[in-house]
């Protein structure tokens, strides 16, 4: 199997390619974000999105293989997510993918995104041991996974409603402070007090014994979200910083005590985070508590590495091939496509 991988991320709002050598050691790896676009909006326009991906992948492509000091010709493979994602952002990449895997003729790897997540931390830290309970939060997707060894993966819960980056834009939006708002709060809830506001949390109690099984692991935001808003609907004097942080904490709580009751019932050697709320400095401060409390080692990657990037695709894409091989070249864009899990 080849070293070199090239990864492609175009789900969303990022375009990213990066060189990747052996899943290990990064070469390159250039994003160009469409903030400023989507921000004016309050949020992802996919047609924006999609139409921007197409005028950029070119460019951050000729970028990442200048700043790896490499050519088409040294490269052994092309990673690309597939999904999920939003579908006309999807097809930029894959289809870039497959062009560049023939002209090359190297194999094409299809890449989950959620699963690219996971190993966001394995580019940083190549050493981590094995099993991990991985908590992955972003604005589409919030879940708690147990990584059994690579390629298997137990899904421990995921959210019954908005993920936790969601709920970060909607009361961001709500609170009028702009797009993207899981950096907004984090910011401003700083100069805030978080326990000025006893917000809910849902399915979190004393003793997860007293959850369903089914409900154990699993997170809710929607309520939370609503309760704010009615807050501020209610009282409009009241202290934005101090919403804003109430509410962080809310959902930091949420999310830091189920992954506690995993690294517990789990027997799990350590514990990491993935996808952009990783990215949160409250939860990153109490995550690390946590696993320090527990008595497992923790990682945090860099913030780089939190949001999306394509260096986490090319080292998912590696790992891919060496697996399962290379994926067929009628793969298309899968906006739905769910992590690969153990029966």
């Amino acid at each position: 199997m080849g070293d070199l991988i090239l990864g492609i991320e175009t789900s969303c709002d990022e375009t990213a390619v990066a060189v990747v050598e052996r899943a290990t050691i990064v070469r390159s790896s250039v994003v160009s974000s469409q903030v400023e676009q989507h921000a004016v909006f309050g949020g992802v326009v996919p047609e924006i999105a999609g139409r921007a991906h197409a005028q950029e992948l070119v460019p951050v492509l000729a970028d990442a293989l200048a700043e790896a000091g490499v050519s088409g010709s040294d490269i052994d493979a092309v990673a690309v997510t597939s999904g999920p994602g939003l579908v006309g952002s999807l097809l930029v990449g894959v289809s870039a993918a497959k062009a560049l895997s023939l002209v090359w003729d190297v194999p094409f790897v299809a890449v989950n995104h959620l699963e690219a997540h996971l190993y966001a931390s394995f580019l940083e830290e190549p050493d981590l041991e094995l099993p991990l309970v991985v908590l992955l939060a972003s604005g589409g997707h919030t879940m708690l996974v147990l990584m059994e060894g690579h390629g298997r993966y137990r899904l421990l819960g995921s959210t019954l409603d908005d993920a936790a980056g969601e709920a970060f834009d909607k009361v961001a939006r709500y609170l009028d402070l702009g797009y993207p708002g899981g950096p907004a709060i984090d910011a401003l809830s700083g100069e805030g007090d978080l326990a000025a506001f006893d917000y809910p949390r849902s399915m979190v109690q004393e003793n997860p014994d007293t959850l369903p099984e089914d409900r154990r692991y699993a997170f809710s935001f929607s309520g939370l979200k609503t309760a704010v808003v009615n807050h501020v609907r209610s009282d409009p004097g009241v202290a934005t910083a101090d919403v804003a942080a109430s509410f962080q904490e809310a959902v930091v709580d949420a999310l830091v005590t189920k992954t506690r009751w995993a690294i517990e019932a789990t027997g799990a050697r350590g514990a990491c985070l993935g996808g952009g709320v990783a990215a949160n400095s409250r939860l990153r401060e109490r995550f690390l508590d946590v696993c320090t409390e527990t008595g497992v080692r923790a990682f945090l990657p860099s913030r780089a590495m939190c949001t999306d990037n394509a260096a986490m695709v090319a080292a998912a894409g590696w790992w891919r091939l060496g697996s399962d091989g290379p994926s067929p070249l009628d793969t298309g864009a899968d906006p739905n496509l769910g992590l690969p899990l153990l029966p």
